[in-house]
């Protein structure tokens, strides 16, 4: 009992970690699985068949390719803006700054179902045809904010006298920001904008909503839910998180790599 006590909170975290992974676990193992049926809710055989055609259901690749590239340009069109508005409310003094900074988490707090139907009913008031771009404007939208969490908490740590000793040493505006400022906040703007991918990717709610007849991947996987779940589906799920995984451990060996050559 002692050493359980002197070990809680390690033993709390590692049983958090497995309830946390346990549904991906699942998913790996289903995903070498070869149903009877059009379920793939019950272990029948081990197959490689779905590893060796991925694409192998109709139209999955196509929804799962529109998905990544609404992923990709919604990650860029937030990071540029998101990156600019938290440089703005820490850098500078305006009017209104105090209620934008309270609006910036209003996407954050709202219930996706709500925000889904207003922006289902601004784009019809605006007479837009719903499909890629109004997912897409849905997806900046809604990731703008944690982009601007994350890159604001770092922008606000960052010690000022740096750039003022690079524009000591003659630097222009152009030369402090690139060399100095862009590489210090470059962490915070990386995290936003994996939180900005990962979010966009994975929308259910907001995309069904203004999607039109577009139909996005984790609309397949609802669809297909209905039908049947291709061990496809699977497949792609795992290679989604072991691609997750590489680059979380690729982003801290070269974190620690660097803090090892700071230190050297």
């Amino acid at each position: 009992m002692r050493w359980i006590r002197q070990h809680l909170v390690v033993i709390a975290g590692l049983l958090t970690l497995a309830y946390m992974i346990l549904p991906n676990v699942v998913v790996m193992v289903f995903s070498f699985n070869k149903p009877n049926g059009r379920f793939n809710y019950a272990w029948q055989q081990f197959s490689l068949d779905a590893w060796k055609d991925p694409c192998g259901v109709a139209d999955m690749c196509e929804s799962l390719t529109l998905s990544l590239q609404i992923a990709a340009w919604a990650t860029v069109g937030a990071v540029v803006l998101g990156t600019m508005i938290a440089f703005a409310l820490v850098r500078y003094r305006f009017r209104a700054r105090g209620a934008i900074n309270s609006l910036i988490f209003l996407p954050m707090a709202m219930p996706e179902v709500v925000m889904a139907a207003s922006l289902l009913t601004l784009f019809l008031n605006m007479g837009a045809e719903l499909g890629f771009w109004t997912i897409l404007i849905a997806h900046i939208m809604f990731c703008l904010s944690f982009v601007v969490t994350a890159v604001k908490a770092r922008v606000m740590s960052m010690d000022p006298r740096l750039e003022e000793a690079a524009r000591d040493l003659y630097a222009g505006p152009a030369q402090t920001f690139l060399r100095v400022t862009l590489p210090i906040a470059a962490p915070g703007i990386a995290a936003g904008a994996l939180l900005a991918f990962a979010l966009s990717f994975d929308d259910f709610i907001i995309t069904n909503f203004n999607a039109g007849s577009t139909v996005t991947f984790p609309m397949f996987v609802w669809g297909s839910a209905q039908r049947g779940t291709p061990v496809q589906i699977n497949v792609i799920g795992t290679a989604m998180f072991v691609i997750a995984v590489l680059v979380v451990v690729a982003g801290q060996i070269v974190t620690n790599r660097r803090k090892k050559t700071a230190t050297a």
